[in-house]
């Protein structure tokens, strides 16, 4: 049965979808990489919130998504065909290392898992004929994107969000399933998983496989929506480190919080962005170190705080 917690995520969400029709190019803009950082953080969070380990390769499947996808567009591919194949490339590449670099632990697979995307990074620079290397690679307008900057707006928003739900109710699936309680088992004590039977090695892969998945169809999508990637764009280590900040923000291993951290700090980082241009990335982590001083547990414990201040003045 789904909790209200749940309800009222999935319920919040799904309002967004009206967005095309009640803002304006600008709203979309951001409605989209909302969307897409929600999909990052809740992503992230399936290897970093439930199985405890600290993984820095969500920029390396963003990278992969993107330069997989906006080959397949760039050579006349459609868009759902990119997105199925920068999903499965993800997905089975994520298993494959996974059953490797999550043999280590801590800060080891920390460093491990950040060293992907840069490896990924040199490839795409020096496969100069299929990815265009360091020029970086045009995309055209992909099929359904409709005439004028708004019909495409609302359509690369939709696609974003669609994207976004999926990933919600997978990731939701996940947290309920066998798979969702071996990873909390192997986060608490992974020795003490291994000895009731937990497959510690298959769980952590599976684990590592759907962190990326989405994340690398968010590429895609990235990629198709503004037509021209490079390299030092879609394997910039930010896209590494902003998930673990949303997921912090929000409420680390909650979903819900994950979503709620990302809005969160788009909404900080547009903010910010638009009033000190100059020194706006120093002051963004100085905002976001202060939040997460005064909230520990995230955006989520706002309420509990709230309801157990109301229960001591009583």
């Amino acid at each position: 049965m789904i909790r209200r917690r749940e309800a009222l995520l999935l319920g919040a969400v799904l309002l967004l979808a009206a967005l095309p029709w009640l803002g304006s190019t600008y709203a979309l803009r951001l409605g989209t990489f909302a969307c897409m950082y929600a999909v990052m953080a809740v992503s992230w969070n399936v290897i970093g919130g439930l199985s405890g380990y600290p993984s820095f390769a969500t920029g390396a499947f963003f990278g992969l998504g993107a330069y997989a996808g906006g080959v397949l567009l760039s050579k006349g591919g459609g868009l759902v065909a990119a997105l199925l194949l920068s999903g499965t490339m993800a997905f089975a590449g994520a298993m494959l290392l996974g059953a490797v670099l999550l043999r280590l632990r801590g800060h080891y697979f920390a460093v491990a898992s950040l060293a992907v995307a840069e490896v990924l990074r040199e490839l795409a620079n020096t496969s100069t004929d299929l990815t265009g290397g360091g020029m970086g690679l045009n995309i055209p307008l992909a099929t359904g994107g409709g005439s004028g900057p708004q019909a495409e707006a609302s359509f690369f928003f939709l696609a974003m969000w669609a994207l976004l739900m999926v990933t919600l109710v997978t990731v939701l699936w996940i947290e309920r399933s066998k798979l969702g309680f071996g990873l909390q088992c192997i986060r608490q004590n992974e020795s003490a998983a291994d000895m009731i039977g937990v497959n510690a090695t298959l769980y952590k892969s599976a684990a590592f496989a759907f962190s990326g998945v989405f994340v690398a169809m968010a590429g895609t999508l990235y990629a198709a929506w503004v037509h021209y990637i490079e390299p030092a764009d879609v394997f910039d280590v930010l896209f590494a480190v902003k998930p673990i900040v949303m997921a912090l923000l929000g409420g680390l291993g909650s979903t819900a919080g994950a979503v709620l951290g990302a809005f969160a700090f788009l909404a900080i980082e547009e903010t910010v962005w638009r009033n000190s241009l100059s020194i706006h990335t120093g002051l963004l982590g100085l905002l976001v170190v202060v939040l997460l001083l005064f909230l520990p547990q995230g955006l989520v414990s706002v309420g509990k705080r709230l309801r157990d201040l109301g229960a001591r003045r009583v």
